[in-house]
């Protein structure tokens, strides 16, 4: 999770939202990334997505069932239906979110469904560091749009 804070890191250095991803198979970091959709101008370009898609490409395959992922901030409805589709095996999740959580939070695409892959997952995961990096973030975004207002 320390490594998906380094890339949440990143995204809030370009004032995006904060979320960094990891993929590993077999205890190496084959993919790393953060949330790009400011940047990009794409509503796809969260952290969990670009994450499979490297992970996809340096495997050279879409099935990425030896696979875990860690990211900071629990998987949205696009995302959480990536990682299923992408048979990732375990997702570590830093923080909940109540606004758009796909895992739990607002509904759980990985329980109350049945598809044709169970992913595994934890919750709570470094959960500290990774609310704090959020809520810095909107306090900072809030102090800026006021500026910009005034």
């Amino acid at each position: 999770m320390k490594e998906a804070l380094k890339e949440a890191q990143k995204a809030y250095r370009k004032l995006e939202v904060p979320v960094g991803a990891i993929v590993v198979k077999n205890g190496e970091i084959i993919a790393r990334a953060h949330n790009l959709k400011e940047t990009k101008n794409d509503t796809t370009k969260h952290a969990e997505i670009l994450a499979i898609q490297k992970a996809s490409k340096k495997l050279g395959a879409w099935r990425l069932e030896e696979c875990e992922m860690y990211v900071t901030l629990e998987p949205c409805t696009m995302c959480a239906g990536a990682i299923i589709n992408s048979r990732i095996k375990k997702i570590y999740i830093g923080t909940k979110d109540p606004k758009a959580g796909a895992c739990g939070s607002v509904l759980n695409l990985f329980e109350d469904y049945k598809f044709n892959h169970k992913v595994e997952y934890e919750t709570e995961i470094m959960q500290k560091e990774c609310e704090k990096i959020l809520k810095e973030f909107f306090k900072e975004l809030r102090k800026i749009k006021k500026q910009q207002s005034i």
